[in-house]
């Protein structure tokens, strides 16, 4: 028998036994998104809810449902304190009266939060099955993940047949695994919103602005997903991302992305998470073309400036006359998180030829509410610093604010409102003593 089958075999357990460890006052780390480990979940949750767990700190970013039913499940906020790194719509109502804690950061600093200033006692994620040589891969979620696991006290995998093996560095040798539980359920799906109106507009002008062998970054989402329609004329395109969905698919398979001419990683899609349907989970598993690497990798921005030409694409809640830009901060609380968008603004500048788009919609509500605004409610977070902020987009037009003065900004940006609202941006303007 291979050594490694006779290891998996004797650490595979029940969720139940498997977390039997986990003790009161532990901390706990769990995959992202498609990575929740289900089973894994349940079983801390049925711990905690019958009272034998308690105390427990437990971290997420960007939670699902998974995580939603089991350790963010407001009856157990008694005995589990939850904080989050990126706000959803699964924690975003507790976020909002204190039953879950965002916890503020750039996404490719959290590996070394987790690294040098937590203390991990577990860390629990869903993982692809282990090959003859004894190695998993960390599948849609490499992230922070891969750091938490070789940083914690104890490592819990919950093996999935559905979960891609991935190439890159994404390998867990079982030699660092504690415990192994088997699950092979459906993993969750993510479907990009419909398309709107305004995409059309918003799709074609940054379909412009990205040239023939441009490596790009697009955030998940139906602005950015709606603007791959609008690249399939393009040529030899190259993919270095924070999120792989679908979208990147079908430019793959119609051979718009070749990665031929990158500059680092030729010819593989790099990503450190993904997020789809099935579909993009079955195009990632075991093609040598998908690389995931922790994201302190491919969020770090001095690797990005070394991709030539790299365009970052992503969305935004509004921006102010300043061009200060708030994409993670609504209705008086964290709606989502940073995430990675200033990881790329900031490396797509810095990039020889590279540009960083920021796309959104010009009104909210059904054209009733501008989201371009004279200055920020009180205590809005400012998500993109006004320095930062290279180019804007809405489906009226394109600026560039770099190198412009404050008079200069505020013009450019009220161009770009819907015109229902430009003559009263333009008084405030006046009234803020900027034109």
């Amino acid at each position: 028998m291979n050594i490694y089958v006779a290891e998996y075999k004797q650490k595979l357990t029940t969720p139940q036994k498997a977390v039997e460890k986990i003790k009161n006052g532990n901390t706990i780390v769990h995959g992202l998104s498609i990575a929740e480990p289900p089973a894994l979940l349940a079983a801390i949750a049925d711990r905690a809810r019958s009272g034998d767990l308690r105390d427990i700190d437990i971290f997420s970013l960007l939670p699902q449902e998974h995580a939603a039913r089991t350790v963010l499940a407001p009856d157990l906020s008694d005995c589990i304190q939850a904080y989050s790194w990126f706000v959803g719509t699964s924690d975003r109502a507790l976020v909002k009266v204190g039953l879950n804690y965002f916890v503020p950061n750039y996404f490719h600093q959290i590996p070394r939060i987790c690294r040098d200033f937590m203390e991990i006692d577990a860390t629990v994620t869903t993982v692809s099955p282990m090959d003859k040589a004894g190695y998993f891969t960390f599948g849609t979620a490499n992230d922070f993940t891969s750091t938490a696991a070789r940083h914690c006290k104890m490592l819990i995998v919950e093996v999935n047949k559905n979960m891609p093996r991935v190439f890159g560095d994404s390998l867990l040798h079982i030699s660092e695994v504690d415990a192994i539980v088997e699950n092979n359920v459906p993993l969750l799906e993510m479907t990009p919103p419909e398309p709107k109106l305004e995409d059309d507009a918003i799709g074609k002008y940054v379909a412009e602005m990205v040239p023939d062998g441009a490596t790009i970054q697009l955030g998940f989402g139906g602005i950015p997903n709606a603007i791959t329609r609008y690249l399939g004329g393009h040529r030899d395109l190259g993919i270095h991302t924070e999120v792989f969905g679908p979208g990147m698919v079908d430019l793959i398979e119609k051979g718009v992305v070749t990665g031929r001419r990158k500059t680092i990683h030729s010819r593989k899609n790099v990503f450190t998470v993904a997020q789809g349907t099935n579909k993009t989970y079955e195009f990632m598993n075991d093609n040598p073309s998908m690389e995931s690497y922790p994201v302190s990798y491919t969020n770090e921005p001095a690797v990005i400036a070394q991709n030539d030409n790299f365009i970052s694409i992503n969305s935004i809640l509004e921006v102010d006359l300043l061009g200060q830009c708030n994409a993670e901060f609504l209705g008086g609380s964290q709606f989502s998180g940073t995430g990675g968008q200033l990881d790329f603004v900031r490396g797509a500048f810095n990039s020889r030829g590279g540009k960083s788009i920021l796309a959104f919609y010009s009104t909210a509500r059904n054209g009733e509410v501008s989201r371009i605004v004279p200055r920020f409610e009180m205590g809005t977070v400012v998500t993109t610093p006004r320095m930062d902020t290279h180019y804007l987009v809405t489906e009226h037009g394109v600026i560039n604010l770099k190198g412009k003065s404050t008079r200069e900004r505020a013009l450019d940006i009220i161009s770009i409102a819907h015109p229902n609202f430009r003559d009263s941006l333009l008084r405030e303007a006046e009234n803020m003593y900027l034109v």
